[in-house]
């Protein structure tokens, strides 16, 4: 039985095009697979805290040292980081806001980044001291962007804070089996939009019939 957390950052429910994206995902996975329990993690509209002085003081002190005040501004980000070591399948739809992520998806970012529970700190290398605590999972980044040419080597590749952010925090948490599909071109022709798109969702399709299961 797989266990499937479904993340949605983006701002817009209608017309959302990495919605769409998360949409495809689920519809497929249950006409074609039985062997799932999916959640969904909202962050786009339902609004994620930031991290404070208590969190900061509290995540990097033991458990049984923590005051009420650390244990309670940690609740929010111990409930995210359960659902991270639950899941096998990780799937995120973000769209790019001003080539970057959505301020929900970093917020997030910021609550389940945290030492000892994603990852721990190796100090006898210097180069690469993290160590990521997020073993055997598979991730979906389902992305839209509003123009193209954000892929390796493209025209637009030096902007792309977006997907290269995302595999950066991904892989220091110990996720190196990620998948990214990605609608371009949004604000685009509409040809252009419509084309981009029905290559996104064979693409998702693709994947969950022939690569991964």
């Amino acid at each position: 039985m797989k266990n499937i957390l479904v993340i949605n950052s983006s701002a817009r429910t209608l017309n959302s095009k990495s919605r769409n994206l998360t949409e495809v995902f689920v519809d497929h996975w249950e006409n074609t697979q039985n062997n799932a329990i999916i959640r969904f993690r909202e962050l786009g509209n339902n609004p994620v805290s930031h991290i404070s002085e208590n969190w900061i003081a509290g995540a990097f002190k033991p458990e049984n040292t923590r005051s009420e005040d650390e244990k309670k501004a940690l609740q929010e980000s111990d409930i995210y980081i359960a659902e991270l070591h639950q899941a096998d399948i990780i799937v995120i739809g973000a769209p790019m806001y001003n080539w970057s992520i959505p301020s929900a998806l970093k917020a997030y970012i910021d609550q389940v980044l945290r030492v000892n529970e994603t990852w721990k700190l190796n100090p006898d290398n210097v180069e690469n001291p993290y160590i990521g605590l997020l073993e055997n999972k598979t991730v979906f980044l389902l992305l839209s962007r509003g123009s193209n040419g954000y892929e390796k080597g493209e025209f637009n590749e030096h902007m792309n804070f977006q997907s290269n952010y995302l595999k950066t925090v991904l892989n220091m948490m110990g996720i190196h089996n990620i998948h990214i599909v990605a609608v371009n071109g949004s604000s685009l022709d509409q040809e252009i939009l419509k084309q981009t798109t029905e290559n996104a969702h064979q693409k998702i399709k693709f994947l969950i019939d022939s690569e991964l299961f």
